[in-house]
C-alpha cells in the first residue's frame, strides 16, 4: 500500500498527495452502459490523443525530417517498428491504470523504497525535460519563422505558454481531448497534402518498410535512436496509465472493467496509427525534398525555405503551405504543453506523494528547460542548426531512458497478483515486450559507447 502522507496537508505551493492519480479529474468522464461499438468507442476516444500528441511532437519532426534527408526513406522501418512498440507499451500502460487504478509512478513506487523511488522520479523528470526542451526549440523555431523574432527572444517567450494551460484548464477535459484532436487532423492533412505534391519515390519509400542492416551504422543508428526516443517515449507511459482511468467504470464488475481495457486500446491504437502516418509523411517530406541535395537541409527553417523555392520544392512550392507548416509546428509544441505538463503531476505525485498547482509545475519545468536551450542558443550565434543537434540529442537521451520505465511496465502488467489471472499480460505480449525491452538496451548502450570512444 501507499504510505499515508495526510490529505491535503498544505506547505507553501506544495502539498502531500494520497489519493487517486490526477483526482481532479480521475473517473469524470461519464460511458453508457448500453449502446453498440461505435457509442462506447466515441465515449471512451480521447486520452489516446493526448497519448499520441507526443509522439507527433517538435521531436518527431526534426528526427523524421532529417532522417528522411540524410538517409533517404532508410528509416521507415524504424518508424513502423517504434510504433509498434509504442501501440504494445500504450496498451499496457493502459491497462495497468483501469485494472489498477494505479498510474505506473504509484504502481511502481508502490513496490519499490523509498531512494530508488526517488532515482527513479529524478530519471523520469529529466526525461521530461528532454521532451520540453523539444517543444521549446520547436516553438521558438516557429516564432522566428512566423514573426522574425530573434531565437533567443523566442526561447524566453515559451515560458509564457504557462497562460495558454490556464485557458485549457477551465474548459473541461472532454473539450481539451477535442481540440488536441482537431489540431492532429489539421496537422494531417496538411502533411498529406504537401507530400501529395512533392513526388516522391514510392517504390522507394515502401521498400523502406524493409529492415535493412545499413540502420546499425554509427550515423544511421544515431538517428534511429532519436527515432525511437522521439516515438516511444518515457513521459507516455506514466501519462496513459492515468488518463485512462478519466472514464467512470463499476470496477467491481470485472466486465465492465475489460470492456474499459478493450476500447482504451482501441482508442490508442485508432490515434497511434494517425502519429504514424505523420511521422512517415515527415520522413517521405525530408527524403523527396532534401536527400541527396547536400548538407545543412532537413532542418525546421530549411524546409520552410523550401516549401516557397520552386527548384527544391516543386509543385509543392507554395507561402501559404509554408506558413502552414510554420503554424503546424507551433501547434504541434503548444499541443504538448496539457500532456507534459500533467504527466510532470503524476510522476511527482506518485514518486514523492507531493504535488503542487499545474501553473506551478508547468512554470518550474519550463524554465528548467529553457537554460539549456539559451546557453546552446546564445553560445552558437542564434544558429537554428545548433538548436536541431541539441533537440536530436534530447531524443536520443529519451531512448536512453525508456528501458527504465519499460521494465517495471512489463513487470507489473505480467504479474497475476497485481493484475488478476484475467488481466495478467499474455504469455506472447511478455515475450515481446521484453524483446523490445532487452533490443532497445542493448542498443543504447552501444551508442553511449560510441559517443564516449568518440571522445
Amino acid at each position: 500500500m501507499l504510505e499515508d502522507f495526510g490529505n491535503g496537508k498544505k506547505h507553501g505551493l506544495l502539498y502531500y498527495a494520497n489519493g487517486p492519480s490526477l483526482e481532479e479529474i480521475n473517473s469524470t468522464v461519464p460511458v453508457p452502459k448500453e449502446g453498440g461499438f461505435f457509442k462506447k468507442l466515441m465515449a471512451f476516444s480521447g486520452p489516446g490523443a493526448l497519448v499520441a500528441v507526443g509522439y507527433m511532437d517538435p521531436g518527431n519532426w526534426v528526427t523524421s525530417i532529417g532522417g528522411g534527408a540524410q538517409f533517404g526513406y532508410l528509416l521507415m522501418s524504424v518508424i513502423l517498428l517504434s510504433s509498434l512498440i509504442a501501440m504494445l507499451l500504450q496498451y499496457m500502460a493502459s491497462k495497468l491504470g483501469i485494472v489498477t487504478q494505479m498510474d505506473l509512478a504509484q504502481a511502481t513506487r508502490a513496490h519499490t523504497g523509498k531512494v530508488l523511488g526517488i532515482i527513479l522520479w529524478l530519471t523520469t523528470e529529466a526525461a521530461i525535460c528532454a521532451t520540453d526542451i523539444a517543444e521549446v526549440i520547436g516553438g521558438a523555431i516557429a516564432l522566428e519563422l512566423l514573426f522574425r523574432i530573434p531565437l533567443v527572444l523566442g526561447v524566453t517567450l515559451t515560458v509564457f505558454d504557462v497562460l495558454l494551460l490556464l485557458l485549457l484548464t477551465k474548459l473541461g477535459f472532454r473539450k481539451i481531448e477535442a481540440i488536441v484532436v482537431t489540431l492532429i487532423v489539421v496537422i494531417l492533412a496538411v502533411f498529406a497534402y504537401e507530400v501529395g505534391v512533392s513526388n516522391p519515390n514510392w517504390a522507394a519509400m515502401f521498400g523502406g518498410f524493409v529492415p535493412k542492416p545499413q540502420i546499425l551504422h554509427p550515423g544511421e543508428l544515431t538517428m534511429a535512436l532519436g527515432i525511437v526516443g522521439a516515438t516511444v517515449m518515457p513521459h507516455n507511459l506514466y501519462l496513459h496509465s492515468s488518463i485512462s482511468q478519466t472514464r467512470k467504470i463499476d470496477h467491481n464488475d470485472e466486465d465492465a472493467v475489460a470492456e474499459a481495457v478493450k476500447f482504451s486500446t482501441w482508442d490508442s491504437n485508432i490515434q497511434l496509427t494517425g502519429a504514424f502516418v505523420i511521422n512517415c509523411l515527415l520522413l517521405v517530406l525530408g527524403a523527396a525534398l532534401f536527400f541527396g541535395h547536400g548538407e545543412g537541409l532537413g532542418t525546421f527553417t530549411s524546409l520552410f525555405d523550401a516549401l516557397q523555392n520552386n527548384q527544391l520544392a516543386g509543385a509543392v512550392a507554395s507561402p501559404v503551405l509554408s506558413i502552414l507548416f510554420a503554424v503546424a509546428l507551433l501547434a504541434s509544441g503548444q499541443n504538448s504543453t496539457i500532456t507534459g505538463t500533467l504527466t510532470g503531476q503524476i510522476v511527482m505525485e506518485g514518486f514523492i506523494h507531493m504535488k503542487m498547482p499545474l501553473w506551478a509545475r508547468r512554470l518550474i519545468t519550463r524554465l528548467i528547460s529553457v537554460i539549456p536551450v539559451l546557453i546552446c542558443t546564445i553560445a552558437y550565434g542564434g544558429k537554428e542548426s545548433a538548436l536541431d543537434s541539441l533537440l536530436v540529442n534530447s531524443q536520443v537521451f529519451l531512448s536512453i531512458a525508456l528501458p527504465i520505465s519499460m521494465i517495471p511496465l512489463t513487470i507489473f502488467t505480467s504479474s497475476k497478483k497485481i493484475m488478476g489471472e484475467r488481466f495478467a499480460n499474455k504469455m506472447w505480449i511478455n515475450v515481446l515486450a521484453w524483446v523490445c525491452t532487452v533490443a532497445l538496451t542493448i542498443l543504447n548502450l552501444q551508442i553511449v559507447w560510441q559517443s564516449l570512444s568518440s571522445l
